[in-house]
């Protein structure tokens, strides 16, 4: 079948599923007027919350979809997807400006992450120093630079990889950096810290810098209230709704909350625990076992958290795509870091623009109408110029490498061109 022919198919089955939920929405709201409704419809690009109230009206409590008692499931990836910005930048950048990171033991970086460079772990030595109970990185810039640049860019200051021999599909060391360098403190310290860098960023200017080291970062926050909405019409129409971040679960719990998700119901980066105390290791999932560090809340990590912490699959089929009728029937992501757990939603998946390559192909190639894609609600991206690599190198392979991104059936995605963007 042509590209063209398919699209036509994929909008001809569109229209007839749009159709159908419209009526069916339209009759469940006139059997039960009390049904849940969303309330900031602005924001939201074309149909998107007509989509949105479909879903909710379908398969909530006002729908009656669901025979076998379960509540339906709902997750979304919580930075740049329910917020604008990040969690674990803020939660580092506070860490930094506040000297709240220890030193590694026996003064060794390696011990920090099992990933670093030797050439990491060299410009690490020699910028922090040792035999302090916490790095002073509130006045020590060199320190304080060294540390932002491993995490922020991967890179030491003088431009050497700082991590190395990772499944790029399973995990993203600069992420999982930001958990291991909690070791020693508590998860209710953890928590305080994150807090303390909440209160700043959503009471700074939208806009905002601080000063980390000898540089600035950006310095604010704000949830998306169609976001927040969404979560909160979910919640009113019987979802069981769930974050899945690749931040640390100690900072996701303290952020969940703001939206009406309590740290029950929120997945992030868990680090093993020692004592009462967090370690430098990282809690492993399906065929990865604690303390291995090679598999976080990224990508496939998160279906396999997902499975593992949801569903309740444990062991090496955890890692596997499971049962249509067993899956999250909703999921809201905006990076390459959610497409696994994405793909795994079975009615409907939304996409927040950010011009990652592999999301934005799926996306865009929406190849079983289940897919919409919806600009960021604060300072959105403009349109991309050039199309997607989607037929070449939009898809990232465990070893690093870039290739096609394949359909399920394995066919190749075409390039696709940026279409829901910012005027």
């Amino acid at each position: 079948m042509t590209d063209i022919r398919r699209w036509a198919a994929a909008a001809a089955a569109l229209t007839l599923t749009v159709t159908g939920l419209t009526a069916a929405s339209a009759t469940a709201r006139a059997d039960a007027p009390g049904c849940p409704v969303l309330t900031a419809t602005d924001g939201w690009y074309g149909d998107n919350g007509t989509r949105l109230q479909e879903l909710i009206d379908r398969h909530g409590r006002c729908g009656g979809n669901r025979t076998d008692g379960a509540r339906p499931l709902a997750v979304f990836d919580w930075d740049n997807t329910v917020i604008k910005n990040d969690v674990g930048d803020a939660t580092m950048y506070w860490l930094l400006r506040n000297s709240r990171i220890r030193p590694p033991r026996a003064g060794d970086w390696h011990t920090t992450s099992r990933h670093l460079t030797d050439a990491a772990a060299a410009s690490l030595a020699a910028a922090c120093p040792t035999g302090v109970r916490t790095l002073p990185t509130a006045t020590d810039t060199d320190c304080a630079d060294e540390i932002r640049s491993v995490y922020e860019d991967g890179e030491t200051t003088r431009g050497d990889t700082a991590f190395a021999g990772f499944d790029h599909r399973r995990t993203e060391p600069r992420y999982a950096w930001l958990a291991q360098l909690l070791d020693g403190w508590t998860t209710r310290q953890a928590e305080a810290f994150a807090a303390a860098a909440r209160a700043e960023n959503l009471a700074a200017p939208i806009g905002a810098a601080q000063r980390v080291g000898s540089g600035t970062a950006t310095g604010w926050i704000r949830h998306y209230d169609q976001q927040r909405d969404l979560i909160a019409t979910l919640h009113k129409a019987g979802f069981d709704v769930w974050i899945v971040s690749a931040s640390p679960e100690p900072v996701v719990d303290v952020w969940a909350k703001g939206v009406g998700v309590t740290p029950s119901r929120a997945i992030g980066i868990r680090n093993v625990t020692r004592g009462g105390r967090l370690t430098a290791r990282l809690q492993g999932c399906g065929t990865v076992r604690d303390g291995e560090d090679t598999m976080i809340t990224y990508i496939e990590g998160k279906r396999c958290w997902i499975n593992r912490e949801i569903l309740g699959v444990r062991g090496p089929a955890a890692e596997q795509v499971q049962p249509a009728h067993r899956r999250q029937v909703f999921a809201a992501g905006d990076s390459d870091t959610d497409v696994s757990f994405l793909r795994d939603a079975t009615a409907l998946r939304l996409v927040i623009n950010r011009n990652k390559d592999e999301v934005m192909c799926r996306a865009y190639d929406n190849a079983d109408g289940r897919w919409i894609v919806n600009p960021m609600f604060l300072q959105p991206k403009p349109r991309r110029v050039t199309p997607y690599p989607c037929a070449t190198s939009g898809h990232t392979a465990a070893d690093g490498s870039r290739g096609p991104v394949l359909r399920g059936d394995g066919s190749v995605v075409p390039d696709q061109w940026d279409t829901v963007h910012a005027p």
